[in-house]
């Protein structure tokens, strides 16, 4: 079995993300990602820290707006709608969860596509079904991220059987539209998917990504499976672990990323070479 290391990809891809950027300077363009966040939660803390420091490394200007808990949805708007007009920003980013009184459809919504690093707009997201593939320049992150190791661990894509578990919009959903774009054949499942199992265990390429500890054994596991474990959560022990029963599951896949060190720090990266896009689209490249 081998372990795929994200951490190892994402420094590769940051590097050449760091070229592309030397590139841009030469020009006197300097990339900027502006970050909101409404109130505090500590996950959101880490993963601002995570995206500030390698903003830094790769000469990206950040800016992180801070937002009283009780913000309306009215002030947020206005602010998203402010930075949309603002030429000196390339990226808006609005860190999530935020508070119940938001609507983060509306918040989402109100990102210029042009702006929208997380690629979460209706326009960003609808292109990554209807457009080709040489169209698409925008890329949800962990998605993304998750292509971009299976293809740098030079893991077959196209003609395989993928089977991603979960739906949601984040991971779930555009996971499956990259894979169909790379060629494969993807079946969309989730939780609640009748006979689970037997449908996991036809997957050349089994995306985990439902968020409940270890769910996933070798029994749902075909010999000699891709598996990719998105999930984030806390054992009983308390201890970090993905929807994946690693220990389980490494006896009979041939390739399996770990939690953590897996998909977490590609989606990291593949967020600033979003902004790197949005800022040549937004200078006519």
């Amino acid at each position: 079995m081998t372990l795929i290391d994200g951490k190892k990809i994402s420094n590769e891809v940051s590097d050449e993300l760091l070229n592309e950027v030397k590139k841009l300077n030469e020009r006197n363009i300097k990339p900027n990602l502006v970050i909101i966040q409404v109130g505090h939660v500590l996950a959101s803390d880490v993963y601002i820290r995570n995206k500030t420091r390698l903003a830094n490394k790769l000469n990206i200007d950040t800016e992180l707006v801070q937002l009283d808990e009780n913000t309306t949805n009215e002030q947020l708007i206005r602010l998203v709608n402010d930075l949309n007009n603002d030429k000196n920003v390339n990226g808006i980013l609005v860190q999530m969860p935020l508070p119940k009184q938001i609507d983060e459809t509306k918040i989402i919504s109100s990102i210029h596509p042009i702006k929208d690093v997380d690629c979460f707009h209706l326009v960003n997201i609808g292109k990554l079904w209807t457009a080709r593939k040489s169209q698409v320049r925008l890329k949800p992150c962990t998605p993304a991220g998750i292509v971009e190791l299976l293809k740098r661990y030079n893991i077959p894509i196209a003609e395989k059987k993928a089977v991603v578990v979960g739906r949601s919009n984040i991971v779930g959903k555009p996971m499956a539209s990259l894979l169909l774009l790379e060629d494969a054949t993807v079946t969309l499942s989730h939780s609640k998917t009748p006979n689970l199992h037997e449908v996991c265990k036809e997957a050349d390429i089994l995306i985990c990504a439902v968020g409940k500890p270890k769910m996933f054994d070798k029994s749902f596991i075909k010999q000699g499976a891709t598996i990719i474990d998105v999930g984030m959560n806390r054992d009983e022990s308390g201890k970090l672990c993905g929807d994946v029963d690693f220990d389980s599951v490494k006896e009979v896949a041939s390739y399996l990323t770990p939690v953590p060190g897996g998909v977490g720090p590609m989606t990291v990266v593949m967020l600033m070479k979003n902004l790197i896009e949005l800022t040549k689209i937004q200078i006519g490249e």
